[in-house]
C-alpha cells in the first residue's frame, strides 16, 4: 500500500488513522512480532495543561504511542507516529523533541514515523530537529524523499538509523531495537495496509488520487 497524502486531510482525520494503524501495529507485536518476555502497550501522551486550543495540537496530545516493556514493567523503547501537531507551532515542536530526547538519554530506544512533510520548524524533518540535540552531525533530507522513518538505538553511543520517503513509496520495514545491538522488525508496511482497510470509504476518498 503506498503512502498516502496526509496533508490533503484534517488533523481529526489523520487522528482516525492514527489510532488505527497504532492498534494494528500493537496487536501484530503481540502476537508474534516480540520475543516472549516483551510486550506492547498503547499509552497515550497525555494532557498539557499550558496547551494551546488549536485543533491540530488538541489531536496530537491525545495520540497514541507504543511503548515496548519488559516482563518486569521497565520501557524499552517507544513507536511514536508524528501528528501534524507536533510540528504545528514551535512549542509543541519543541516538546516532542524533549520528550524523544529525554528517552533517549534514559536509554529508551526510538522508532519515529513521520509521514509528514518538513515545515520550516523542521527543515531537515523531525529527526534532525531530535538529533541535532544529541549530536552534530550533517543530515539532508533527498528533495525527493521528504518524509522520515528513524530507528534510534539508545546506547551509550547513540545510533540512528533513517529512511528517507515519499507519497508513494511502500513503507520498509524498520528496526525496534530492544537492546543497543539487538531488534526485530517493525512491519510498518502490513500494519498500514491493516488500518486502511478499515478506514470508512469517504475517508478513502479524500486520500485516493
Amino acid at each position: 500500500m503506498p503512502i498516502h497524502d496526509w496533508t490533503r486531510v484534517d488533523a481529526g482525520t489523520f487522528h482516525h488513522f492514527h489510532l488505527s494503524w497504532t492498534c494494528a501495529l500493537s496487536d501484530v507485536l503481540n502476537t508474534g512480532g516480540l520475543p516472549p518476555d516483551y510486550y506492547a502497550l498503547m499509552e497515550q501522551s497525555g494532557d498539557d495543561p499550558f496547551a494551546t486550543d488549536i485543533e491540530e495540537e488538541q489531536y496530537s496530545r491525545k495520540a497514541d504511542r507504543i511503548s515496548i516493556r519488559h516482563r518486569l514493567g521497565r520501557v524499552i523503547a517507544v513507536i511514536e507516529i508524528v501528528s501534524p501537531g507536533n510540528k504545528s507551532s514551535r512549542d509543541a515542536l519543541r516538546a516532542f523533541v524533549e520528550k524523544a530526547t529525554d528517552l533517549l538519554r534514559e536509554g529508551v530506544h526510538l522508532l519515529i514515523i513521520d509521514l509528514f512533510p518538513p515545515t520550516r520548524r523542521d527543515p531537515q524533518g523531525i529527526h534532525k530537529a531530535i538529533w541535532d540535540e544529541l549530536k552534530d552531525e550533517p543530515f539532508e533530507l533527498p528533495a525527493d524523499k521528504p518524509l522520515t522513518l528513524a530507528a534510534c538505538s539508545a546506547g551509550v553511543v547513540k545510533t540512528a538509523y533513517v529512511q528517507p520517503v515519499a507519497v508513494g513509496d511502500l513503507l520498509p520495514e524498520m528496526p525496534l531495537f530492544l537492546e543497543p545491538e539487538a531488534h526485530v522488525p517493525a512491519p510498518l508496511e502490513a500494519t498500514y495496509q491493516t488500518a486502511w482497510n478499515s478506514c470508512p470509504a469517504v475517508l478513502k476518498e479524500l486520500l485516493t488520487p
